[in-house]
């Protein structure tokens, strides 16, 4: 067995046990911060947070951290992957930037469920783990069973008995530890037995189907795109230069809705559980009573793309009443924004904001005197709350929010709207006329 303890396990051990895990600064002080800590204390000693694991990346070869520390996930990086694994995507990409870990120093979103059952002991087993290179599942920094027996006994031996133990756990060494050698028989017993297993098919299984795909439409979609190119660059224009197709382009007009971008911080006011009952239905409810209403309908997490439907009235030239129903896009993330393409900043009407700037990080512009000159800037509180301070340079718009009068929800959100109507007539009108 090695003399060094080992990180992984002593952090396993330190979960299983529920035992307490805190953090040490580099001045040797304790503090409640990972992101300030340069060790972490575990159950069998502190270790550096930055000490590589057992746990192997995703193709990485080596079968030593100490050989190839970079192909193996930090002590922080499997710490934040427990910590986080019931967190949202959003939240822990958060928390994987503010301790520093860079893109594959963090373990995927997909494998953090597996490292952390793990961790808690709920699986015996995980495939990235190398072993320990005696094979023993010792805690770290424990003493052969041997020892402890005759520890054991030593405490209720009389002391000349205990000294002649002593001098026998001296010279006592540990065996090594007999590798499994499976039956041939058994072996031939589970080949009969998987030749005449029944494979069980989900609905993933189904759906994926066993017929070959056919490809044939594209290549017909294809064969008359190059003759269109090749007319043309008989009628001189040039075949490098695709024309552009009508329906393409009346087809990517009318899907230029505008975006809506609101704090992910779950203390935030409007949140992804509430936006949708104060922008289209105009009435408030707290962030925390409608995740547990969603909680109890069977909605445990929030949508992280939701859909506003607005609607606008006005009067045409002939004086008539018009109606008409405008739809917007409201996102909590950089991740989902993305979904709409590259150019999805240029549909960004308007920001939510808390007042904490590291909401900002991820976004395009992160200074928010930048930001707020692309965008329509809001800050929402609650008419109880204090002056904040830290907006007094941002160019933003207070909203008020009274915490116990529905009634003057309509009204809020009413000054919302004509806030932002003016802002992108001025600045984006053409996300008006969709």
């Amino acid at each position: 067995m090695s003399s060094t303890p080992d990180a992984l396990l002593s952090l396993q051990r330190t979960i299983k046990s529920k035992s307490s895990i805190t953090f040490i600064d580099a001045a040797s002080i304790s503090t409640a911060s990972l992101q300030a800590a340069a060790e972490i204390q575990l159950l069998h000693g502190a270790f550096r947070k930055s000490a590589p694991t057992r746990l192997r990346k995703p193709n990485a070869t080596s079968t030593n951290p100490a050989d190839d520390p970079d192909g193996f996930f930090s002590l922080s990086a499997v710490y934040l992957a427990w910590t986080n694994r019931d967190a949202n995507v959003a939240e822990y990409l958060r928390q994987v930037r503010e301790n520093g870990l860079g893109a594959g120093a963090f373990v995927s979103v997909t494998e953090r469920k597996d490292v952390a059952d793990w961790l808690e002991g709920k699986t015996s087993h995980l495939d990235n783990i190398v072993p320990l290179a005696s094979g023993s599942t010792t805690p770290p920094g424990s003493p052969p069973q041997s020892v402890l027996a005759l520890h054991k006994a030593s405490s209720v031996l009389p002391s000349s008995s205990s000294s002649r133990l002593h001098d026998l756990t001296s010279s006592t060494q540990t065996p090594t530890k007999r590798r499994y050698v499976a039956d041939t028989a058994d072996i031939e017993v589970v080949k009969r037995i998987k030749t005449q297993e029944i494979e069980l098919r989900d609905r993933n299984s189904v759906l994926r189907g066993i017929k070959q795909n056919n490809f044939s439409n594209v290549r017909t979609a294809f064969t008359e795109k190059l003759k269109k190119m090749k007319e043309a660059g008989k009628s001189g224009i040039p075949a490098s230069v695709s024309m552009p197709d009508p329906k393409l382009q009346a087809r990517k007009a009318k899907n230029q809705f505008p975006i809506i971008m609101i704090s992910s911080s779950p203390t935030a006011l409007i949140t992804m559980h509430n936006v949708k009952s104060f922008l289209q239905d105009s009435t408030y409810m707290p962030s925390q009573d409608a995740r547990a209403q969603a909680a109890a309908e069977g909605n445990a997490r929030p949508e992280d793309l939701i859909a506003i439907y607005r609607k606008r009235t006005g009067v045409d030239s002939a004086g008539r009443e018009t109606e008409s129903h405008a739809r917007y896009f409201v996102v909590d993330s950089t991740e989902a924004l993305s979904k709409f393409g590259t150019d999805a900043w240029d549909r960004v009407v308007c920001v939510m904001t808390t007042g904490q700037a590291w909401q900002f990080k991820p976004y395009k512009w992160n200074d928010p005197k930048v930001l707020f000159h692309h965008v329509k800037g809001i800050y929402v509180s609650l008419t109880s709350d204090p002056p904040n301070t830290k907006i007094k340079d941002w160019n933003v718009t207070e909203l008020k929010i009274d915490p116990h009068r529905r009634h003057v929800d309509r009204a809020v959100v009413a000054h919302f709207w004509k806030l932002l109507d003016t802002w992108t007539m001025a600045n984006k009108p053409w996300l008006l006329k969709v």
